[in-house]
């Protein structure tokens, strides 16, 4: 009979048959151990079978195809034309018998002192760098020789687990199918010691005037402490770095009995040879200019790469630099400066307005300079004050704070302004224009009008503006590479007085300096619509198999409305033909000529930058310094003098058989008629003399708008009055009964 639903199973127990669920547990984990054991040596035979097809099919490159891999390529624009090739010019090959075995010993020492030991590969470092790469922490990590001779030879120097993995496998079958000695022998011949040196002959004469069969123990030393950071660890630029180093690298060598304990006590650290400043293959011409900006630019954000990675890493950098637009640039120079003074220096940046790359670029011939020393300056990079070519982001300034275009101002000449009393500002030739537009103004190139239009909407206003459009940084980088910046401006903020952080109405026709490449991105920016596209060489960057690492920035910002853009270009439309300087088939194009006076009677700077929607160029013609600038008949140069020639030429050449590009026919903002003056009901009647006489100075007659201006009253260096060169005229010979000439230089026109 069955018990009873819910009574006891005999024996008072209440537990099912066979012990309850603990009993029956302990084989169900013995069956799921097996399991998980058998997926375990199941996933370690795949990955058995994995390395062993990976490391069969693996190829270890030969030795002789290291140089090819290892020489990086510029190209221009099409991606074909090379514009240089870096790094392969200072290398000689020699046997690890032609090595003098200090030296052997303190690379050795100073990277890998288990070289004829070990299998190719450090498990440490491998570790090490592993938790380094996951937690964000130094990326070296310890490679042995082999592993360096890999990713220096045959690899990328990115830091990635890819390129890890094959670095691995790659050294592990060379240290199998190589001698220790014949991959020590590859290593020494393609590293790369700094100054243009790859292999260690060639860093033997470099440094020390010796063959590698000579070196010491203490010159290898000094080379082995390069290997690891060339730049960072030579001897000249960093001698107690260097030295520290040195004497580790020799303490190493004791250590492992490569060197006497007594002779390492003796040891004085050698004479090293002086920098040369090998070009390693950067090109001697105008285009050795390119190929730095190149370089400094592959050293920045968002490539970051070393000075040394792109010299060995074998890259193929393809620039924005178009070729037929860089021949045109330099025929453009060479034609119009042929027989000029040989004091006279020039430079031409052409930008495309729709993505801020360059185009062309011209800022020194360096081969062919006539000073005693060869000038090494690069002019497209040096700050210079650009006169009345600054006088376009004045009136974007204006537009955008309730002015238009037809705002109507007094440009009569000479005027006071408060911030700067008793020094008057002067027109070029003393021009009257008591009632202009802002576009007239402009086309006049008027003084007073721009000066007073930056006092009264605020001459930071102007600066800020100019920085958004030209692309400025806020203060002058004093970590600069290319040391053009002059110390009284390092570190203080752009667009403002030397050794302060003032900036006075003088800005409005450009007493701060700027540079070609900036004026003619500036005006690239108005030429977009108000798009700032930032400024750039490098278009992109591969590696030798074609593989593309990165493209060049393309970052913008809307800098000023599509509006102020319209209404600025549309007030530059008629400065090339008053200038005489009109394009081919008059087509349109926005322009502005500028000119710094160094006196009343000399011109130090001149300018001419313009553009279409396709291309921004400006050109500056000066001298090394502030020196006065005249041309080969002994006349004093203008804007619309050789710059607007050279301007001229460039861009009718670039533009042939291209489609015309319309510019804006008529201007957007409507402005405040409070900020301008009635138009006039009748013409003012001539003078009837031959030249009218000079009137006295007078104020600024138009309403300031409500907000103050920050530094009305701050004081501004003196100016001289403007002396550009009035339309269709000669140059103006400034009368003695006029204002007083001050004693430091100014912007003109």
């Amino acid at each position: 009979m069955k018990p009873p639903t819910g009574g006891r199973r005999p024996g008072g127990s209440s537990r099912p048959p066979g012990g309850g669920g603990k009993k029956g547990a302990k084989p169900k984990r013995r069956r799921w151990l097996k399991v998980l054991a058998g997926a375990f040596l199941s996933m370690l035979v795949l990955l058995g079978v994995f390395v062993g097809v990976v490391y069969a099919t693996t190829e270890v490159p030969t030795p002789e195809s290291v140089q090819t891999d290892q020489t990086t390529v510029v190209y221009y624009a099409d991606g074909v034309t090379e514009l240089a090739r870096l790094g392969n010019e200072n290398r000689t090959n020699v046997s690890l018998g032609q090595i003098s075995q200090p030296a052997q010993n303190a690379v050795l020492a100073a990277e890998n002192r288990a070289f004829y030991t070990d299998p190719g590969i450090s498990f440490t470092g491998i570790v090490r760098a592993a938790w380094n790469n996951l937690t964000g922490g130094s990326t070296q990590g310890g490679s042995t020789i082999t592993q360096q001779y890999v990713k220096n030879a045959f690899l990328t120097s990115d830091q990635t687990f890819s390129r890890k993995f094959k670095e691995l496998f790659l050294a592990v079958k060379l240290d199998n199918e190589y001698s220790k000695e014949q991959i020590l022998e590859n290593y020494l011949n393609t590293i790369y010691f700094g100054r243009g040196a790859y292999g260690i002959e060639a860093a033997a004469s470099t440094y020390f005037g010796v063959s590698a069969t000579e070196l010491t123990p203490e010159q290898g030393a000094v080379l082995a402490v390069l290997i690891r950071n060339p730049s960072a660890n030579d001897p000249e630029t960093n001698p107690e770095g260097a030295q520290q180093r040195w004497g580790l690298v020799l303490d190493a060598m004791v250590e492992q009995g490569w060197l006497d304990a007594a002779a390492r006590e003796a040891a004085v650290y050698p004479a090293v040879l002086p920098n040369t400043g090998s070009s390693s293959g950067i090109p001697t011409g105008p285009e050795g200019l390119i190929v730095r900006q190149v370089l400094d630019e592959l050293e920045r954000q968002p490539f970051s790469y070393t000075r040394d990675d792109i010299y060995s890493a074998g890259l193929r950098i393809t620039t924005t630099v178009d070729k037929a637009k860089q021949d045109a640039a330099l025929a453009a120079v060479n034609d119009v400066m042929a027989g000029e003074p040989a004091n006279l220096r020039e430079a031409l940046v052409a930008v495309d307005p729709k993505t801020g790359g360059v185009l062309a670029y011209y800022g020194n011939d360096l081969s062919s300079s006539e000073d005693p020393e060869v000038d090494t300056t690069d002019y497209a990079q040096a700050l210079k004050q650009p006169g009345s070519s600054f006088k376009p982001y004045t009136l974007a300034a204006a537009l955008e704070n309730g002015y238009s275009v037809s705002t109507r101002r007094d440009g009569s000449s000479p005027q006071e302004f408060d911030d700067r009393p008793g020094l008057p500002v002067v027109n070029s030739g003393n021009a009257q224009c008591g009632n202009c537009t802002l576009k007239e103004a402009m086309t006049r190139s008027l003084n007073t009008t721009f000066y007073g239009l930056a006092y009264e909407v605020g001459p930071e206003v102007v600066a800020e503006t100019a920085r958004e459009v030209a692309g400025l940084p806020a203060t002058w980088d004093p970590n600069r590479d290319d040391n053009t910046v002059p110390e009284d401006l390092t570190g203080y903020e752009t667009l403002s007085i030397p050794k302060t952080d003032i900036t006075g109405g003088s800005i409005g026709i450009g007493e701060y300096p700027v540079r070609p490449i900036q004026q003619a991105a500036g005006f690239a920016t108005f030429a977009a619509g108000g798009v700032q596209h930032a400024t750039h060489f490098v278009a992109s960057v591969a590696d030798s198999a074609g593989t593309v690492l990165g493209t060049g920035t393309t970052a913008s910002t809307q800098a000023v409305s599509a509006e102020v853009a319209n209404d600025v270009t549309f007030a530059l439309t008629d400065v090339a033909e008053s200038s005489d300087l009109p394009l081919d088939g008059d087509r349109p194009v926005a322009a502005k000529t500028g000119t710094q006076g160094a006196n009343r009677t000399d011109n130090s700077d001149a300018w001419m930058v313009g553009y279409t929607p396709s291309i921004s160029t400006a050109v500056w013609v000066g001298s090394k310094g502030t020196e006065p600038i005249v041309n080969s008949r002994g006349n004093i140069i203008y804007g619309s003098g050789l710059p607007g020639e050279i301007w001229q030429q460039f861009m009718d050449t670039v533009l042939a058989g291209t489609p015309e590009e319309p510019l804006p026919s008529k201007p957007l903002i409507k402005g405040d008629a409070d900020k301008g003056i009635p138009e006039p009901t009748r013409q003012a009647p001539a003078p009837t003399t031959s030249q009218a006489p000079e009137p006295a100075p007078v104020t600024n007659q138009a309403p300031a708008p409500s907000r103050t201006p920050s530094s009305s009253s701050a004081p501004v260096p003196s100016q001289s009055p403007e002396a550009e060169e009035p339309v269709g005229s000669t140059p103006p010979v400034p009368s003695s009964s006029g204002p007083p000439t001050p004693s430091t230089s100014a912007p003109n026109g």
